[in-house]
């Protein structure tokens, strides 16, 4: 094995190539081959029945009484409400994560250490436990719903069981998957580079544009993928702040498999969903590699 390393590679990757296959590769198979059969007389999957992409048709098309087929877009709009609702979750915790990681990365030793375990204090907490804390903070009868409508120029304004309420339960939720992997990237940043910026004439904002941002931007690509691909699949969240109101991709694919017992539209809503993902995944790595070192 010495004198043949390509061999003693093949060989020591192969456990972990097989358990990727295993336990990765063989469900996603399964999920996909699911998605092209039908469901079952009562519930599951009707194995014997012939594969199709009927069900793929049906996240657009549906059939009517006379048997033609008419637009559908519900699911596409749910589609893109999933979308939207990820990526503004990600911006969020842009905006905010962004200078709590710049300013966690200024203090002391000591303070990073107990800024750093504040920040993972709730994951301390069960997920369906903080958002019934939202419940009650964002009820109608709430000191934050009566200080909105307080102020508010627009009339009493409702903020729970909307999409309001759904991205600020993703956003608290996701929000430390965000700073942390900003923290790490400003743990290591020379502020000589600051001072060197200002020395040069630089204000502010521009030292933040020109310095700062190209140094996180690592940082930036990571938190945005960990935030925006979970929040792409979330049901909790949108179930109990949204009442039922606001779906996501998450929740739809949680009734199939649930209350519908439709595995086969289930599946390949999950398909779609992984291919979202997927894709995403591949423009930030193909973002990432034209960057300018």
């Amino acid at each position: 094995m010495r004198q043949r390393p390509a061999l003693r590679r093949t060989l020591l990757l192969t456990p972990a190539l097989a358990t990727i296959l295993l336990l990765i590769g063989v469900p996603l198979g399964l999920m996909g081959w699911i998605s092209f059969l039908e469901k079952g007389s009562s519930a599951g999957v009707d194995w014997a029945s012939t594969p199709s992409a009927a069900n793929y048709i049906r996240l657009v098309w549906e059939e009517d009484f006379d048997g033609t087929m008419i637009l559908n877009a519900s699911y596409l709009v749910i589609f893109l409400r999933s979308v939207a609702l990820a990526a503004v979750t990600t911006i969020l915790s842009l905006l905010l994560g962004l200078p709590v990681a710049l300013w966690m990365a200024g203090l002391s030793r000591t303070g990073r250490n107990a800024m750093l375990l504040l920040i993972t204090i709730p994951f301390w907490t069960n997920l369906l436990v903080r958002n019934y804390a939202w419940l009650i903070i964002l009820r109608e009868d709430g000191w934050v719903t009566k200080f909105v409508n307080a102020i508010s120029p627009f009339g009493p304004v409702q903020l729970l069981y909307n999409d309001v309420a759904v991205a600020i339960g993703l956003t608290y939720s996701f929000l430390p998957f965000m700073i942390l992997p900003l923290y790490t990237v400003f743990e290591k940043f020379d502020w000589r580079l600051l001072e060197a910026a200002y020395d040069l004439g630089a204000t502010r904002k521009r030292a933040l544009r020109r310095v700062v941002l190209p140094i996180a931007a690592p940082g930036i690509m990571a938190g945005s993928l960990l935030v925006f691909i979970p929040c792409l699949g979330a049901f909790v969240t949108p179930a109990l702040l949204g009442g039922g109101k606001t779906l996501m991709l998450g929740n739809i694919i949680q009734m199939q498999f649930g209350a519908s017992r439709n595995w086969p539209f289930g599946a390949s809503l999950s398909v779609i969903l992984l291919a979202v993902m997927l894709i995403v995944m591949i423009a930030m790595a193909l973002l990432r590699n034209r960057r300018p070192a």
